[in-house]
């Protein structure tokens, strides 16, 4: 039996291997071009030109996105007439097989959406909104806003793209993501070995964000708040909450993309709404407050009090950097999940994933930012501190998820065990998605067969255990180098293809004017 000193001497091991590789990782992705972070300036632009492009779809299609998940356009799916005037032939469909693709995929559109939030709406919300702030100020909440409004756009490109161009097995087990769009459509494009190799890259960097972002640094903030709940003091308890962690996560992903929809739509609708009616609470409970913080949301974001981040651009690229990481939109991860629903019109799903960066970084990152800026009107905490994303609360240090439980517990009784049941189920659920998010990654390059698949999900399963034990800095590092190292290759698929979303866009719309009256 290993006892304490021993395991505290293995997670200070696991916790020193595990940052020079984070370090490594963030200094070639990060490469800064201008005093700025090239993949930022990427995304940013990227966002504002498929916004442009397609004529604000984040504004002109929000209300047909809300009814695609509601069912309303599904009759369009099954319709039994004359289908060839919708049929668009380059892309290979003809009269005799289009009424049958309405059958292909393994999840509904709710489903599909609910697993990709999933993905999305984790930590990221909680922890990563409190560091943005914690080193940004209340400014940073503004610029997290816009990154989510853009990135609806991006989403609704990639998630259109990974059905249009996901494959169907004979057992109508569905594959498909950026690695496949990737590969095929350029392909298509005339550029089979730069699509190949853009691929392989992408199925790389995503395994390693199911490691990180998707897993590891969930894992971490869980066994934070578990901590500090049970004041578990004692050396090793980060690890034996990581092993419990990862049997409880075990259990779910070997029932595949079924298993964790079923999971997936039942849990996100639950703890979104229970988190969104907390901070509701405490943001009505100081009405008088709202405005004053707004006001500083808005006004500090171009005359920041965090000018240790680097003024304006710092407060910004703070912002940007923390809404990219929760909504992944143009990582091209969530394209992954919704290549599983059952429609036989891509840019269907394309319209519905959409509402993702909408509900992840508009209005669940808002309200947790709205929260804790309210906690600290009074001057709790010295918004920058040092620059670590490290605040001083009561003479102690907290960091991410223990800010906001800071918050909470000062205007909701037991808070803290509200707080850490949400910061669980958020970890939970990302994990179980991302699982599923890596693996597709996995058999891409190492094929579909069983042993490929159980040497992912050990390996998965394990840095659940990596994670609990390392600190947050050195997780959090690793886990954005790997997740916006998926944006390189994700975006030479998205600016070759976004006319191919274009053709199917208005396919799916003249259905829509044409067959529900």
């Amino acid at each position: 039996m290993i006892s304490f000193s021993q395991e505290k001497g293995l997670d200070e091991r696991i916790d020193e291997a595990f940052k020079p590789i984070a370090d490594a990782a963030g200094n070639i992705v990060f490469f800064q071009i201008g005093g700025v972070p090239f993949v930022l300036l990427l995304l940013v632009f990227s966002a504002l030109f498929f916004t442009i492009v397609f004529g604000f779809p984040n504004i002109r299609f929000f209300g047909k996105a809300v009814n695609t998940v509601r069912g309303k356009y599904d009759e369009i799916e099954h319709y039994s007439g004359d289908d060839k005037a919708f049929i668009n032939q380059p892309d290979g469909d003809n009269p005799d097989t289009i009424r049958d693709e309405s059958q292909e995929g393994e999840v509904s559109h709710f489903q599909a959406l609910a697993t990709a939030v999933s993905g999305t709406v984790g930590n990221g919300n909680i922890a990563g909104v409190a560091l943005a702030i914690a080193l940004g100020g209340p400014g940073a909440t503004f610029w997290m806003i816009i990154c989510g409004f853009l990135g609806m756009s991006t989403k609704f490109v990639e998630c259109t793209l990974g059905v249009q161009y996901r494959d169907v097995d004979s057992d109508g087990v569905v594959y498909g993501g950026p690695m496949y769009y990737i590969s095929k459509g350029l392909k298509e494009k005339g550029f089979a070995t730069l699509g190949k190799i853009s691929a392989i890259f992408f199925a790389i960097f995503c395994i390693g964000g199911s490691f990180g972002g998707g897993n590891a640094a969930q894992s971490n903030q869980a066994t934070i708040v578990l901590k500090d709940l049970l004041n578990l003091e004692s050396t090793g308890a980060g690890t034996m909450i990581g092993i419990i962690m990862a049997i409880l996560v075990g259990v779910i992903i070997i029932g595949g993309i079924k298993r964790i929809a079923a999971v997936t739509e039942k849990v996100v609708p639950f703890m979104a709404i229970l988190y969104l009616l907390a901070c509701l609470y405490i943001i009505l409970s100081n009405f008088t407050l709202i405005d004053d913080a707004f006001g500083a949301i808005f006004s500090e974001a171009f005359n920041p009090k965090a000018m240790g981040v680097g003024g304006v651009i710092g407060v910004l690229l703070v912002g940007f950097q923390r809404a990219a990481f929760s909504n992944e939109a143009g990582a091209g991860s969530a394209s992954i999940a919704h290549s599983a629903v059952k429609t036989k019109y891509s840019a269907s799903e394309g319209l519905v994933a959409l509402l993702e960066p909408f509900i992840d970084t508009v209005v669940i990152c808002t309200m947790t930012a709205l929260v804790i800026i309210i906690f600290n009107s009074g001057g709790v905490f010295e918004y920058g501190g040092d620059g670590s994303g490290k605040v001083l609360i009561d003479g102690a240090l907290y960091e991410g998820a223990g800010i906001t439980s800071k918050a909470f517990a000062q205007y909701i009784p037991f808070s803290n065990v509200f707080l850490t049941i949400a910061v669980v189920l958020f970890a939970v659920s990302t994990m179980i998605s991302w699982s599923y998010y890596g693996l597709q990654s996995w058999k891409f390059l190492f094929g579909r067969g069983k042993a490929a698949d159980l040497t992912y999900k050990l390996l998965f399963l394990l840095f659940i255990v990596i994670g609990s034990a390392a600190n947050m800095s050195s997780i959090w590092g690793f886990s954005d180098a790997m997740i916006f190292a998926m944006v390189f290759p994700n975006m030479i698929g998205l600016y070759f293809l976004f006319p191919v979303v274009k053709r199917e866009l208005n396919r799916y719309l003249e259905a829509i004017k044409t067959k529900v009256k």
